[in-house]
């Protein structure tokens, strides 16, 4: 165990970094634990900003990863409100905006992501909206509820998981929703053309327009309010209100200035090894912000999800204390929209899958998709199919080829297919 005399800061005020304070405390330390976090609310979780909470199905109170009272109670020291400005690596300490510094033995950053900014003419307008934090969460439930009584119009620029998720929610307050994407299909990046065209169609049945192959490149006002957008193929929609979901960047200046090795592009991120530590040995990233080098999947990777973050931010407090870790946890994410509630476990970024096998009926949205390589499964995506993560993720980890008969058929239990679980970091 780590001296107790020593001081472990955390820059990040969301899930990784309030799962790391947590994780600190249970494994035994005694020392400072300091919380550094740039908004005014304590920790809090994402998912339900664009789910439970923006549909209006759960409260504020719900997206809290610890109760206020906790942080007392478990002398975690919060400094919310007020953001790190500079780390001092030599000196092991992190300044304030308030010019206060802090010392520190092991730091972690969980700083995670910010929301890509359109660069248009037009963004100043009143009813221009990202979502990234609860002040925005809040101010668009808000938004959707009055738009809704009013049959407003909303466009999204961005047809990835935000942007689909605030469409189903939007849809559910009575918008009209209009959705702008470059690509042939939603998230098509991610899951490619066919279950890219499942998503379309799930929208489309629920009134969603979509507008494919084509960017927005102005929003339209009058008065300060937004009246419409142009695409750059000369279309204009209507619109009183405008998201922006266009995907989100790493928040790296601190790492950049502190001179801590980034992850090249596409990836971007604080460059961590197997144990999350960057190239600094005092100082590990977690969350949105870590590009690890992943020790299962061979490759360098970011991974903007929620059970990144609730795993990768004990993963980085075990470490910062001394333990051997190995971050080897297989990509997992959820998605509810509509009454379509799915899980994907995985990562087949483009080009390296040859096919996608489907369990189940797409038209009654109840299926497993498989992305297979050589016959091996490189990712599974369960919709509105239940208690299967388990088997697919250890289909993921062998890396051994899977009979494809038996993978597509229903009724051979998945179960029989995974080898035994090997164990996660």
């Amino acid at each position: 165990m780590v001296d107790a005399h020593q001081t472990f800061v955390i820059i990040g005020g969301g899930l990784a970094g309030a799962k790391a304070a947590e994780t600190l405390r249970d494994e035994g330390f005694t020392g400072r634990v300091i919380l550094i976090g740039d908004e005014r609310d304590h920790p809090y979780e994402r998912p339900p900003l664009s789910k439970g909470y923006l549909t209006g199905g759960t409260e504020r109170d719900s997206v809290f990863v610890h109760a206020p009272s906790w942080y007392a109670g478990a002398e975690v020291e919060l400094h919310l409100g007020q953001p790190a400005v500079r780390i001092d690596p030599e000196a092991r300490a992190v300044t304030l905006g308030d010019g206060a510094r802090v010392h520190y033995d092991r730091l972690l950053l969980a700083t995670g992501a910010e929301p890509r900014r359109l660069k248009v003419p037009g963004t100043d307008l009143a009813g221009v909206h990202h979502l990234r934090r609860l002040a925005h969460a809040e101010r668009l439930r808000g938004v959707l509820a009055a738009r809704g009584r009013e049959n407003g119009h909303l466009v999204i620029a961005g047809a990835g998981w935000i942007g689909l998720e605030v469409a189903a929610a939007a849809r559910g307050y009575g918008m009209e929703v209009t959705v702008i994407e470059p690509e042939p299909t939603p998230l098509h990046a991610v899951l490619g053309p066919q279950m890219g065209s499942f998503f379309t169609d799930l929208h489309r049945d629920h009134g969603v327009r979509f507008h494919f192959g084509a960017r927005l490149t102005r929003i339209v006002g009058q008065d300060g309010m937004v009246q419409a957008v142009e695409t750059d193929d000369g279309e204009e929609h209507p619109a009183h209100e405008v998201l922006a979901a266009i995907g989100a960047a790493p928040r790296v200046g601190l790492a950049r200035a502190a001179g801590l090795d980034l992850a090249e592009r596409p990836v971007g991120g604080v460059a961590v090894d197997a144990s999350l530590r960057t190239s600094d040995p005092h100082i590990y990233a977690a969350g949105d912000v870590a590009a690890e080098q992943h020790p299962l999947l061979g490759s360098r990777l970011r991974v903007e999800h929620w059970a990144n973050a609730l795993n990768s931010g004990p993963a980085a407090a075990r470490a910062m204390l001394g333990q051997e870790v190995t971050y080897d946890r297989v990509p997992y994410f959820f998605s509810d929209q509509y009454d379509l509630g799915m899980e994907y476990s995985g990562w087949a970024p483009p080009g390296a899958f040859d096919e996608v096998l489907v369990r189940g009926d797409l038209g009654k949205r109840e299926f497993i998709a498989f992305w297979l390589r050589e016959g091996r499964v490189l990712a599974g995506m369960n919709a509105n199919v239940w208690d299967v993560t388990g088997p697919i993720q250890r289909l993921i980890r062998s890396g051994r080829p899977v009979d494809r008969q038996a993978l597509a058929d229903p009724g051979t239990p998945l179960e029989s297919l995974a080898p035994e679980e090997t164990g996660e970091g």
